[in-house]
């Protein structure tokens, strides 16, 4: 590679235009080398480019080395791009990214550049036909194409079988035109299905649908492994049988048995091979795909030999009854062995052996004869017209030909054994679900995204070219079947009628034995495909950890290889094979897979419906009615197959969503339900009413106001226990707070501020939502918060603040002007205003009140708040068993008894149970506590408001005339809040002691004496002594009437409009208040909030 070095030219000009703009030249010389000419070295490509070492540069790195990449012509990002890679940086990144091999890393892992300098990974190179087109007709062909299509065939008639494959291959094709949508809309690594649901649809889907997804492979390949020992023991060998029955009745138990342990040997034999090496497996599938193939291959030149050379497989009948070909040699009653007529062995079973009277034969026998038909009359023969309708059979019912002529006789049950029988009841919902898998593994392409070379074209034209294949030839042989083999043949499940061998085998050219062999062979290479994907699927899902109890299932090998995810498969199938039916498996194999498929149509029209930004998907046939219409055929099939298999499925899938909703890792995929909630969301919005609700709708939507500690931890956490309390998770709670900062310099401290709130949030199971603002002043911040939180409709009408706790004691007024200017607030929005006041002593959560009162003093009107919250608060668990006291204050000229009759009329219209109480207040003169009490607090003022003094003096002063019975101690509510204070301009710096200096401090210090006794001489204002005349009797009411309640709800009065009085009102809040361990203030908002009509 060519290195050649770069002398910079210094230009004056252009130095002096930098200087002036700022703009320094980036040093791109190594301080590590010494070049006496200050020259640039830098690494070419041959194009004048120079080299990055990292695709994403960090600023410690670049120091490390003491080296900067960056290029002159970006000086003005220079600054970011540490953060922000250049665009050559980024789709290098890209193109490796692209690159990552099937299975080697989870793609949202990113490497390093370094390791991807290290292991350079391998390009994919499969195309179409090897990487989606032949892997999908591998897994769609299986095992119901060889065992149970001709029985289909002869149960539903060619007609409805038709149907049956018609919905089933309808449904995988709307299913692939989705997925096809979905897998060409970005990168899909390993996981499959599961990746595109989970990624379009989120987590709990993702996870609910994965798991189904998985548990339908793992009983997949128990199905295959019971068709391959159906085989096995069926056809191929029928001597290894280890249970024989007894009597006739007894085969099927027998078969069961040996179903369930050759099934788990073989089980156990294909885990074993799959636990050592994966490889071998991927080796032989080319192997079974050919056996497959080569199967299909002959049942088609066998129907087209049979139009002139029909192969021989007679079928002996009895009347119109199907008899077991290998019970006997010759279909006749009688043998002629020389010139002598004798008895045949079909005779013996009917009648007592070696005795010619027909007094001890079976009646049906005797009164029937016996005639041979052609099984297999070939493709010219017409049969197809009988094979046009169904013939459904319950159980036992016995094989006949509609066509022969038949006495009906009574039969002995000892000869049932000699007739062909139907061993399940059938009908059209059942042969749906037993079909059903033949039509699965449409997924195979998209699993193998990885190894593509243009996974984006090959998988929608590999996966539909795959489903149009598979559908032709299900439909061509159901045609076949139909018009080639007889009908009591077809409804011969294992081929009894024709000397044990596969149905589809008597058609097959040119020995049925091709079919057999195949058959099995594909059976277990599609067993231990399945076998294989399974644990792999189940690794994907754990490795993303958004499933808690499935996180041992990630680990595995040091290869990879998921060791504990193939053990739990082994024990899953394990179930499967105890079943120990293939016509019983196969609808739960059913069930899941059309779950999985359900939800990959969902995502498709969710993600289409939504128009997402990210929705760009390169495949462009498809359309959001297809998925839709997709998405319900597969519900339909579902319930048309197995309605209680359907809704075990959708319980287990259910169980599971709600599992990852409360127990799981939260993830963030940018899915569709998010968007689709993020829709929902914003037309509900713009279908609320932007002005307030009707009265009957109302209830709280709160505000709460909350304070933050020096260490950003919440000051009183049980403000928001109590608004759980009130709101149970209903409506919309808004947890609020102020950080008082600059906003570019304060914002890691809001979002801290933020997650310390919402964690405590979680904690008191409160359900809302968080904002923190950062502003000059805590006030300000207040008011931002109660102008601008909510959402169009959705707007708090109902502020909840603390109490500012130790106001009395504060050295400046910051403690109590935030909390009145809140109310004033509030009280100007039109919003209501809740203030519990000694909220520390209020309830926990886990805490039960089993008696008690919950007063509520009616003293003004102002909409009902003071009504509707206790109810809502008793319908928490806390408060539920407290029993709910209204009381009003009487004057002389009221009417009491009238007043409670009405009252209670009120409350029995407004369907609320309380007791009623009407408390009558005398006039009674101004006690001299209520004149010493209003007095202090304007002394109290009128000193703090007069004397600037020091520190040390205030709080002595302050001491001197402090109310005895001030509560509990504690910090303000917003005490680090800057005060506005117009500061007094700075007076003239004496330096010497001049003679109008000395006068003006001998009358400073003349005045201060004078100030003093004013203060002490000073009469409390009539006004004031009024108020506080009413707040202390107030106080003596309610303190005798409801010391004792749990909680008590008190009308609070509003500021003055004078801000002068605004010490004062803290004062008459006090004093209304004091005595009284748990009180909530409330004013209403200015409107009705209950009301009596339904």
């Amino acid at each position: 590679m060519p290195h050649f070095t770069v002398v910079p030219v210094k230009d004056q000009a252009q130095s002096s235009y930098d200087s002036l703009e700022g703009i320094n030249w980036v040093d791109y010389r190594d301080t590590g080398q010494d070049y006496p000419d200050h020259q640039d070295t830098v690494s070419s490509d041959g194009h004048g480019n120079h080299k990055e070492d990292s695709p994403f540069l960090s600023s410690a790195d670049a120091a490390g080395k003491k080296n900067d990449f960056y290029d002159r012509n970006l000086a003005l990002f220079e600054e970011e791009l540490d953060i922000r890679p250049k665009v050559s940086s980024l789709l290098s990144r890209l193109v490796s990214y692209t690159n990552i091999t099937q299975g080697a890393k989870e793609h949202e892992e990113e490497e390093s550049a370094q390791a991807s300098r290290r292991k350079t990974p391998k390009s994919p190179n499969m195309g179409t036909l090897m990487g989606v087109y032949l892997p999908c007709l591998q897994n769609i062909f299986g095992v119901i194409l060889f065992l149970r299509l001709t029985w289909i065939v002869g149960m539903a008639g060619i007609m409805q079988s038709l149907l049956i494959v018609l919905m089933c291959c309808s449904c995988t094709m709307l299913t692939a035109i989705s997925m096809s949508a979905i897998a060409t809309n970005g990168v899909v690594p390993a996981g499959g299905a599961y990746f595109m649901i989970s990624r379009s649809l989120g987590p709990e889907f993702g996870g609910a649908v994965g798991l189904c997804f998985y548990l339908g492979t793992t009983f997949a390949s128990a199905m295959y492994i019971l068709g391959a020992i159906e085989i096995f023991l069926k056809y191929l060998v029928p001597q290894a049988a280890i249970f024989h029955a007894t009597d006739p009745h007894g085969s099927d138990s027998a078969m069961l048995n040996n179903m369930r342990v050759y099934g788990t040997i073989c089980l156990s034999l294909m885990a074993v091979v799959v636990f050592v090496g994966v490889k071998y497996v991927n080796k032989l599938a080319s192997l079974f795909l050919a056996c497959v193939i080569i199967s299909i291959v002959s049942i088609y030149a066998g129907a087209l030999k049979s139009m002139t050379h029909p192969p021989e497989f007679p079928i002996c009948m009895l009347g119109n009854r199907t008899l077991v070909r290998d019970r006997f040699d010759v279909c006749s009653k009688t043998v002629v062995t020389g010139n002598i007529t004798g008895p045949s062995q079909l005779w013996d079973r009917f009648c007592l052996p070696g005795n010619m009277s027909s007094t001890q034969c079976d009646d049906y026998f005797m009164q029937n004869n016996v005639t041979e038909i052609q099984g297999i009359p070939g493709l010219s023969s017409g049969i197809i017209r009988d094979n046009m309708w169904g013939a459904y059979q319950q159980k036992g019912e016995i094989l006949e030909k509609p066509g022969l002529q038949s006495v009906d006789a009574h039969s002995a049950m000892e000869n049932f054994g000699m007739y062909v029988s139907a061993d399940i009841a059938t009908s059209f919902t059942l042969l749906v679900g037993i079909f059903f898998p033949s039509a699965t593994g449409i997924m195979a392409g998209s699993n193998r995204s990885g190894d593509l070379r243009d996974a984006q074209k090959s998988i929608p034209v590999g996966t539909i070219l795959a489903i149009t294949t598979t559908s032709l030839v299900y439909f061509s042989s159901v045609v076949l079947f139909g018009a080639c083999i007889e009908g009591v043949v077809l409804r011969d499940k294992f081929g009894d009628a024709v000397r044990k061998n596969l149905v589809v085998g008597t058609l097959s050219w040119p020995s049925p034995w091709v079919i057999v062999i195949g058959s099995f062979f594909s059976t277990v290479g599609a067993g231990l495909q399945s076998l294989t994907g399974a644990p792999r699927l189940l690794q994907a899902i754990a490795k993303d950890n958004i499933i808690p109890f499935l996180r041992v299932f990630g680990h595995g090998k040091t290869n990879g290889e998921p060791t504990w995810a193939l053990l739990l498969t082994g024990l899953i199938a394990e179930l499967g094979i105890l079943i120990a039916s293939l016509d019983m498996v196969a609808p739960i194999l059913s069930m899941f897979f059309l779950m999985c498929y359900l939800f990959v149509n969902l995502a498709c029209a969710v993600q289409t419906l939504l128009r997402t930004p990210n929705w760009r998907p390169r495949f462009k046939y498809y359309h959001w009615a297809l998925s839709f219409l997709g998405m319900s055929m597969c519900l339909a099939l579902m319930f048309i197959s197995s309605w209680y298999y359907a809704i075990v499925a959708m319980g287990i899938a259910g169980m599971i969503y709600k599992y990852i909703e409360y127990q799981g890792a939260e993830k963030e995929w940018g899915d569709g339900i998010r968007g689709l909630s993020l829709s929902g969301a914003r037309y509900a919005l713009l279908r609320l009413e932007v002005g307030p609700p009707h009265t009957k709708n109302w209830r709280p939507q709160l505000l709460v106001l909350l304070k933050l500690d020096e260490d950003l931890h919440v000051k009183y956490p049980r403000l928001l226990t109590f608004a759980s309390q009130l709101k149970a998770g209903k409506g919309l709670t808004i947890v609020g707070s102020v950080i008082q900062g600059n906003f570019l310099d304060s914002y890691g401290e809001m979002q801290a501020a933020e997650q310390a709130i919402k964690n405590m949030m979680e904690i008191e199971r409160v359900k809302g939502f968080c904002q923190v603002v950062v502003a000059s002043k805590v006030r300000d911040g207040v008011v931002h918060l109660i102008q601008s939180c909510g959402l169009g409709g959705m707007k708090h009408n109902t502020v909840v603040m603390g109490w500012p706790y130790g106001w009395r004691q504060s050295e400046d007024p910051r403690a109590w002007k935030t909390f009145i200017n809140t109310v004033r607030c509030t009280t100007a929005a039109h919003l209501a205003l809740m203030v519990p006041k000694n909220v520390s002593f209020y309830p926990s959560n886990h805490e039960r009140f089993t008696d008690g009162n919950i007063d509520v003093w009616w003293i003004v009107h102002d909409g009902g708040m003071l009504m509707l919250l206790p109810f809502l608060l008793k319908q928490h668990k806390v408060w539920r068993k407290c029993k709910m006291r209204i009381f009003t204050v009487a004057q002389m000229d009221d009417n009491s008894i009238q007043m409670k009759k009405d009252l209670a009329t009120f409350l029995y219209q407004l369907r609320i149970e309380a007791e009623v109480e009407v408390v009558e207040m005398h006039d009674s003169d101004i006690s001299a506590y209520t004149y010493e009490r209003t007095l202090m607090m304007e002394q109290r003022s009128q000193m703090l408001r007069q004397m600037r003094l020091s520190s040390a003096e205030r709080q002595r002063e302050a001491q001197l005339v402090k109310d005895r019975h001030s509560l509990v101690r504690m910090g303000s509510l917003y005490s680090d809040e800057e005060e506005e204070v117009v500061e007094a301009p700075p007076e003239k710096v004496q330096m010497t002691w001049t003679r109008e200096r000395c006068e003006a401090e001998r009358r400073n210090r003349n005045n201060a004496p004078e100030n003093f006794r004013e203060l002490m001489s000073l009469k409390p204002d009539q006004s004031n002594v009024r108020r506080m005349h009413t707040a202390v009797k107030l106080n003596e009411v309610i303190v005798n009437r409801s010391h004792d309640a749990r909680l008590v709800l008190l009308n609070m009065p509003g500021p003055p409009r004078n801000t002068d009085g605004d010490e004062n009102y803290m004062e008459f809040l006090e004093v209304l208040t004091e005595g009284l361990e748990r009180v909530l203030l409330v004013r209403g908002g200015g409107r009705e909030v209950i009301t009596i009509y339904s």
